[in-house]
């Protein structure tokens, strides 16, 4: 139990009791606010996959196929905005496993392309693109499933919130798992082999944590 003591005024001290409540939070986020943000500067590792972005520098793994200016890094999360076009990987990947979070808004539009045959004029008939595009006028082919190949088994509104794609290439068969929810599985020979390019289309358009691992 605190006791007053009185001062030769009259008046009381403050109890100091007091500062150290205030204190200790104010202590305790600080030192856990640096952390939250290291998780996406410093993208965590997964045995067996490489990094295809270290949360800082867009031109190490892809080059910029629209304008520099519309590719930007900011928390360690790639932003694109208009005329941002595609980042197409400097290597070339046949089998594989992708994994990557990404972002968009309700109405946005963006899609991961891969074995493109063509890096110079990345489209969605010269590679297999994963869909990113809930509000596509064809819903055949909206978020989750590949264009022209494979529609989704399961409707995933995805914009507004992070999200996680795994796509899996082995030969003929390709995968693509959405949040932990396989919306295809499909075989077709189109494409054996190409670089890996993110789209800006619409709207909003975010990603992080990209890895690959070779099969």
């Amino acid at each position: 139990t605190w006791v007053p003591v009185f001062e030769e005024q009259g008046k009381l001290e403050e109890p100091k009791m007091h500062a150290h409540r205030l204190f200790i939070p104010v202590v305790f986020f600080s030192l856990l606010a640096p952390t939250m943000v290291e998780s996406y500067e410093n993208p965590p590792t997964e045995p067996g996959f490489s990094s295809l972005f270290d949360g800082k520098n867009i031109e190490e793994h892809f080059i910029i196929k629209g304008k520099k200016e519309s590719w930007t890094v900011k928390d360690g999360v790639i932003h694109s905005l208009r005329g941002g076009n595609r980042i197409v990987s400097k290597e070339q990947y046949g089998d594989f496993v992708l994994r990557l979070d990404w972002r968009i808004s309700d109405q946005g539009n963006s899609g991961i392309f891969i074995r493109c045959a063509d890096p110079q004029s990345v489209r969605d008939t010269n590679c297999y693109e994963v869909n990113i595009y809930d509000t596509r006028a064809d819903q055949t082919y909206r978020t989750g499933g590949i264009v022209h190949i494979a529609a989704p088994t399961s409707v995933i509104n995805a914009g507004g919130r992070w999200n996680t794609y795994e796509i899996a290439a082995q030969g003929p068969q390709l995968t693509v798992t959405l949040n932990g929810t396989q919306t295809v599985d499909v075989e077709d020979s189109q494409f054996a082999d190409g670089p890996i390019a993110l789209q800006y289309g619409a709207g909003i358009v975010k990603f992080r944590n990209v890895r690959v691992r070779r099969r």
